[in-house]
């Protein structure tokens, strides 16, 4: 179903040797050690998720009739808007017919997944021949500037995918969890209708990780969802050609590569340069791997993403080519 993959980055760039300067405790070096990111993009004062997600949508659709896209995806936790969906800004600002649905969903790290998902029900469903599957996040802008921790891993980013139904290439064995359980772990408290018993509106206030939960949560989660998938696919893992997770930060991937016996030549690793993109890091790490020559036409790949809600999703993408 997959027809290509596009990304866009903002210009800004935030380095080690920048953060280092604000927290002299943490090396340039040691930063890289902890995280496997020596620096990540940060969108400007006046630039949006919908921004980046429009800039990674012309790249895709430079030399391809738009008037075939019959429905706009957008995956993000930072829209432009309460309401209007940004989706719907998007479809106007590509000049996308007026026959095209659109909507934003609000899922993070496993968003990708989930928009797969989402997009291959309406192909086979034939609500549509084309869908453009979209997504943006800035969290630059929901980070407290004195959190080391947040601000050393989280960059911006936006992405474009085009799946149509005449694509050769074929998603299945799509595996979903939520705990809902653990919501707390990841989170930006006063960012929606919600406030304390009593209180004022006082509007959002920065993200709040607990970053042992999430590991922890991540060790516990994934290795399962991995067999999952292999069991619904009727496979081995020796079966599959390459794996791209969710690039939280090296660390963690690293630990789920050598627990699952994943041999490094097959596993993706590509937040070096950009950071934890949130739901744009697979797409990012896709057409990394493509234009590197790791992802070539026969191969099975693995796709994983796990974090904020808890969430977790998975599936398998058999790549013509």
């Amino acid at each position: 179903m997959i027809t290509a993959v596009r990304c866009h980055l903002p210009e800004t760039r935030l380095t080690n040797d920048d953060l280092a300067a604000l927290f002299p405790e943490w090396p340039s070096e040691k930063i890289y050690q902890k995280t496997g990111i020596r620096e990540r993009r940060v969108a400007g004062p006046d630039e949006t998720a919908g921004d980046l997600a429009f800039h990674a949508a012309l790249r895709l659709l430079e030399d391809r009739d738009r008037s075939r896209i019959g429905f706009i995806l957008h995956c993000t936790q930072s829209p432009d808007y309460l309401l209007p969906t940004t989706a719907c800004l998007l479809q106007n600002r590509l000049g996308l017919p007026q026959r095209c649905g659109a909507l934003d969903f609000n899922l993070g790290c496993s968003g990708y997944i989930y928009g797969l998902a989402l997009a291959d029900g309406l192909l086979r469903a034939g609500h549509t021949d084309a869908v453009l599957l979209l997504t943006g996040e800035t969290y630059s802008k929901l980070l407290d500037s004195k959190d080391k921790g947040t601000r050393t891993i989280f960059g911006d980013a936006g992405t474009a995918t085009l799946l149509e139904s005449a694509s050769p290439n074929r998603l299945h064995s799509f595996v979903f969890g939520t705990d809902g359980s653990g919501a707390k772990f990841l989170i930006v408290p006063g960012s929606g209708m919600r406030r304390p018993s009593g209180s004022e509106p006082a509007g959002p206030q920065p993200l709040e990780m607990n970053g042992p939960e999430v590991f922890n949560f991540t060790v516990r989660v994934v290795p399962p969802l991995i067999d999952q998938i292999l069991e619904r696919g009727k496979i081995e893992l020796r079966d599959v050609d390459y794996f791209v997770f969710h690039q939280a930060n090296a660390f963690m991937i690293e630990h789920l590569r050598r627990r699952l016996g994943i041999p490094a030549d097959k596993f993706a690793l590509s937040l070096e340069y950009v950071g934890n993109t949130v739901s744009s890091s697979i797409p990012i790490a896709i057409e990394s791997a493509l234009a590197n020559g790791k992802i070539r036409p026969g191969m099975r790949i693995l796709l994983a993403g796990f974090g904020v809600g808890l969430s977790w999703a998975g599936c398998l993408l058999d790549w013509k080519g």
